[in-house]
């Protein structure tokens, strides 16, 4: 099997665990940087370019594309699945994931619980946007934001507003949540692969934060969930068509909520957390499902 990881960086651990498990496993891997892929658009007459030449035959793409490329690199995506390219994650699945409003949206739609929140525009609306909310501490998030990045708890009201005016000055577009206390600013990594929970971990934020991301200095540790948390990460990432994600959930009163559905997630800190091989489980999957295709065609 062919299969190509789009990466910004081969070095990075998650890229590079990927590379080694398919290795082992007989596969042939070639890291791509999204941003040097060009693409022909023509009926009948699609193409990839990659530094010149023209990319071979790939069985399956395993996009490992940033926030910040998240419009180019989907339209590379797009073109290997308009080539006949198996995907671990499809274009469309990684736009819904990456649009937190719009997972939102469809996440409540489809009954899975998550943080109340709210949305609004106008700065006359401010009032009664946060009373649909209910009473502080809230949680304010630029829609854009990963890895803890632009979140901010305001403690009182005016503080909401303050925030909130001032992203608006910024012309940031960004969420209110509600403040889950009983989650004591630790979360769950899910790591679901093909509609299974592969590995779980625990996060735990560091003493006076109460985000609880590794890159903000939180801690981990391996933990087994209860069927009614992996039965919410597998569906939050079925709901947004994903083969893989990082499904972040808080333990609330009434059940689990969805912080967040990562399709990109990392490899590092859950792998060194649980000991699971993470890796090889995604390139089993994809194994999983490439035989599943050849015998359909058969």
């Amino acid at each position: 099997m062919k299969i190509a990881i789009l990466s910004r960086n081969p070095k990075l651990y998650s890229t590079q665990r990927i590379v080694d498990a398919a290795r082992m496993r007989g596969h042939t891997v070639r890291v791509l940087d999204p941003l040097r892929c060009y693409m022909r658009i023509a009926v009948g007459d699609l193409a990839i370019h990659y530094k010149g030449r023209e990319v071979g035959h790939v069985d399956s793409v395993i996009p490992r594309i940033g926030a910040s490329v998240t419009f180019y690199g989907t339209a590379v995506l797009r073109q290997f699945e308009m080539l006949g390219v198996h995907a671990l994650n499809g274009s469309d699945a990684i736009l819904r994931a990456r649009d937190k409003l719009r997972c939102h949206q469809l996440l409540a739609q489809q009954g899975i619980g998550l943080p109340r929140t709210v949305f609004g525009d106008n700065p006359d609306d401010t009032a009664d946007l946060l009373n649909l909310l209910g009473k502080p501490p809230h949680v304010i998030k630029l829609v854009e934001g990963t890895q803890g990045t632009g979140v901010v708890l305001a403690e009182k009201a005016s503080a909401s507003r303050s925030v909130i005016e001032a992203f608006r000055g910024l012309y940031a577009n960004f969420l209110v949540q509600e403040f889950i206390a009983e989650a004591k600013g630790a979360d769950i990594r899910a790591f679901v692969v093909g509609r299974k929970v592969v590995a779980a971990m625990r996060r735990q934020a560091r003493p006076g934060e109460f985000r609880s991301n590794l890159h903000r200095g939180g801690t981990a540790e391996g933990v087994e969930l209860t069927a009614r948390e992996v039965d919410t990460a597998v569906r939050a990432a079925a709901v947004l068509g994903l083969g893989v994600a990082g499904v972040d959930l808080l333990r609330g009163k009434k059940g689990p909520l969805v912080l967040e559905v990562n399709s990109s997630p990392g490899l590092e800190g859950i792998e060194a957390a649980t000991g699971v091989d993470v890796a090889g489980a995604m390139i089993e999957y994809i194994e999983r499902q490439l035989s599943r295709r050849e015998r359909k065609r058969r």
